[in-house]
């Protein structure tokens, strides 16, 4: 298969610029642009369908909207089309940039009349900016302080209606009265198998990739529920087909996710160290998150933000008041003969 039949063109993808253009193209082309295009997500597809028509009946702006959930399940392609079902335009922002009240007052003063605020990561914002985002989500309006010190004023601004679509991995961390303000919040769930092998087979065909069902029925069940890791493992067959020169066929998916070491399970390489430390040099567990992070070599906010989620989801640890342990999952899986906890491994809770 040649790389302009892998593209659907005759672009002359040696050119890096026209490359670049083209992956670009793909990401962009990727992403669905109506509700009855997005895959998966059922019920939340037609709660926002319903908030959606009735605002558009009602010629009022949506309601603010709140999206949570885990990363890569397509909180910012849901906010895309929020704006697009409206005709509406769209303004994208993140909380990390905005840390200081400045930083938001000029965004959403600068907003016209129905346009779509996203910012991303919203808990990252800093509290400054949260409480002017109260007033300015219920009264469309911020106060602006004029002068410093026993002089100083509040100067009301009046602003455009606007949709707020705020997304967030940390729901816990927004506080109640900001969450309160947004009229709907969308809890966003891990995709099943077969909307996974959906999604892939719309992105295979835009990448004009020749794939197997059983294909990638194999990238579905590894790629933890999550499209966004669908498809880039998807983007590493395409990689594998076209420097073997054979087609994405089963053997081509087992052999490209093994070089890139991920397991039929989905497991990658520091959850397989993870997992390795917890049964071979703890016997199984408890072992505490502190110990287990320097084991590893690595932070143990990524063990517990990255990893650990995972790992407990498809049952192969359990959290308990003294540590991790490894469920009899675990053992079958990495075949090994379950032990006795290891005594060293018995540590205090201060450590979890």
């Amino acid at each position: 298969m040649s790389t302009s039949d892998m593209h659907g063109g005759d672009l002359d993808l040696t050119d890096p610029v026209l490359a670049s253009e083209a992956e670009l193209a793909f990401e962009g082309a990727l992403r669905p642009k109506s509700l009855e295009e997005f895959v998966g997500q059922t019920r939340v597809r037609g709660q926002l369908q319903l908030l959606l028509t009735a605002a558009m009946l009602q010629q009022r702006t949506p309601d603010h909207i709140l999206l949570a959930g885990p990363p890569g399940l397509g909180k910012t392609t849901l906010a895309m089309i929020v704006a697009h079902e409206g005709g509406r335009p769209l303004r994208m922002s993140s909380g990390p940039a905005i840390q200081h009240a400045g930083d938001l007052a000029a965004i959403l003063s600068s907003l016209v009349p129905g346009e779509v605020l996203f910012i991303d990561e919203i808990h990252r914002m800093a509290r400054s900016a949260e409480e002017m985002l109260y007033l300015a989500m219920e009264d469309f309006r911020i106060d602006i302080m004029v002068g410093k010190g026993a002089g100083a004023t509040s100067v009301p601004l009046d602003l455009a209606p606007f949709t707020l679509v705020g997304a967030t991995t940390r729901a816990g961390l927004l506080p109640n009265p900001l969450r309160d303000r947004f009229g709907f919040t969308a809890h966003l769930e891990f995709y099943d198998e077969a909307e996974l092998e959906r999604v892939l087979e719309r992105a295979a065909s835009m990448l004009g990739l020749d794939a197997d069902r059983e294909a990638l029925a194999e990238i579905a069940g590894r790629c933890r529920g999550t499209p966004r890791i669908a498809n880039r493992l998807l983007r590493r067959v395409r990689d594998y087909a076209l420097v073997h020169g054979g087609r994405a066929d089963l053997d081509a998916v087992q052999a490209a996710l093994e070089l890139y070491d991920v397991d039929p399970l989905g497991l990658d390489r520091l959850d397989r160290a993870v997992m390795q430390t917890i049964l071979t040099r703890f016997g199984g567990g408890p072992v505490g998150l502190n110990t287990l992070a320097v084991s590893v070599g690595e932070e143990a906010e990524t063990i517990e933000a990255v990893v650990e989620p995972f790992l407990v989801r498809i049952g192969l640890i359990t959290r308990t008041p003294r540590g991790r342990v490894a469920t009899p999952s675990a053992w079958r899986h990495f075949g090994l003969s379950e032990s006795a906890p290891a005594a060293s491994a018995a540590l205090p809770i201060d450590d979890l």
